[in-house]
């Protein structure tokens, strides 16, 4: 059987379609954080708007209060940064993030004075300090230490215990809470009744290497090495056994001359899609770049990849980032930084389109760079 063969056009017009970007869905912010595996969180304004960017209509503060819902969850994970998920499939990443098992780490033994072994009861302790409720990172600390083994963890505590609480998260004993006069606060998850908890690792890799291919493919194998390898330390080993797993449920297929991944059932969707000009304004750090990772020359140019690292706000048409764009108050700047001319329709329809989201009617500013 002859290598299906599709367009780099087709690919990310495909993608566009699975990241609810062209067209604009209109699931809810429960299935929209779902649908991208993860949502960076280390800046909230650009978390919302990553999701509210996939909405045809939302409103300021869904995303909070989905996470004091339930219907989302937020913990540290890819990269030991803090990302929403779905308490449906987080599971399945922090079992991949856990296999590193960091907490066994001699510098972290000595450190922090815990074994191995000490662990589960240590997990227990914090599960039970957290049952009447969330708790910011100090007060954690104060219950915890009314235990005598854990008494000299409190001035971690004191000082944010830093490292510590990760691997907390990555077990499913606690996530963030809704903040409380700005400190963050942390909550069991297993009261959660749409949480699934962690399942073994054998079982979360090929359900995480799916998701990943579902929305994020027609994908070469190193963007899912970078993504659920490099970014959760799954160990490169382990993900071309699951791979190897999969061989019924996956395709190769040729992008452009370049090898990539999909999941068989969607090789005739693939087929068909078609090149898409729709122009996209999203913030920085958004999953569309963070997911392939700025390597991805297919959707990041080399000359713009380091503005995409250090968290520019990317301007996509047709999925590749073709500028960037920042704004200050009802000011929006676009700067558009391909050698081709720039869309100033679909540019000014985004513009309006992000202003709305925003609540502002925004006074557009166009730099169209070398395109002019």
């Amino acid at each position: 059987m002859s290598t299906v063969q599709v367009t780099r056009e087709q690919a990310l017009a495909w993608r566009l379609e699975r990241h609810l970007l062209d067209p604009v869905g209109s699931e809810s912010v429960a299935d929209v954080v779902r649908r991208l595996g993860a949502v960076l969180a280390m800046d909230e304004s650009l978390a919302e708007l990553a999701v509210r960017a996939r909405r045809r209509t939302s409103d300021p503060g869904e995303l909070t209060q989905a996470l004091a819902d339930g219907t989302v969850v937020k913990v540290f994970a890819f990269r030991g940064a803090v990302h929403y998920m779905s308490p449906a499939d987080a599971g399945d990443y922090l079992a991949l993030r856990l296999s590193g098992r960091q907490w066994e780490l001699p510098s972290w033994v000595e450190f922090y004075r815990l074994e191995p072994a000490d662990w589960p009861d240590f997990r227990a302790a914090v599960r039970d300090a957290l049952s009447e409720g969330p708790l910011t990172v100090a007060q954690l600390g104060e219950a915890l230490a009314r235990h005598r083994s854990y008494r000299h963890l409190k001035p971690v505590f004191d000082d944010g215990a830093g490292t510590l609480i990760k691997p907390l998260t990555w077990h499913g004993d606690m996530g963030f809470a809704a903040p409380v006069d700005g400190q963050a606060t942390f909550q069991r998850l297993d009261l959660n009744p749409r949480w699934q908890g962690v399942p073994e690792l054998e079982t979360a890799g090929p359900r995480a290497f799916r998701a990943y291919l579902a929305t994020y493919g027609p994908a070469p194998v190193d963007h899912v090495h970078y993504w659920l390898g490099a970014g959760l330390s799954a160990g490169r080993k382990r993900l071309t056994g699951w791979l190897a797993e999969m061989a019924d449920d996956v395709v190769e297929v040729d992008v452009d001359g370049t090898p990539a991944l999909v999941l068989r059932d969607d090789v005739g969707s693939l087929r068909e899609a078609r090149a898409s000009s729709a122009v996209r304004l999203l913030p920085g750090h958004d999953q569309w770049v963070m997911g392939p990772g700025t390597k991805d020359s297919q959707v990041t140019p080399p000359l713009l990849r380091d503005l995409m690292t250090r968290k520019a706000n990317p301007v996509l048409r047709g999925g590749v980032v073709c500028g960037t764009w920042s704004r200050k108050g009802d000011d929006l700047a676009v700067r558009w930084l391909d050698a081709r001319k720039a869309p100033d329709r679909a540019i000014r329809e985004e513009a309006a389109r992000l202003g709305a989201i925003l609540g502002r009617d925004l006074r557009l500013t166009l730099d169209h760079g070398p395109g002019k």
